[in-house]
């Protein structure tokens, strides 16, 4: 995959190179889009996919300027 750099204006410079989009546009096809809850047996797998895509309200393991010493 070719990538695109842009070249543009920062701040106390004159130009820089800036990598430009990484991904390919598209949208999902196939008749198994969306459909999770088929691939999954039971509902603890059900609960762990959920807990794993939503780890920022589940988890307390928190990265970056999202961490915290005392938890709210």
């Amino acid at each position: 995959m070719a990538y695109k750099i842009e070249k543009k204006s920062a701040p106390n410079r004159k130009q820089v190179e800036v990598l430009g989009a990484t991904f390919e546009e598209g949208k999902p096809e196939g008749e198994e889009v969306g459909r999770w809850r088929q691939k999954l047996a039971s509902r603890q797998e059900k609960l762990r996919y959920l807990e794993t895509a939503e780890r920022y309200w589940f988890s307390k393991d928190w990265f970056g300027s999202e961490k915290r010493k005392n938890p709210a």
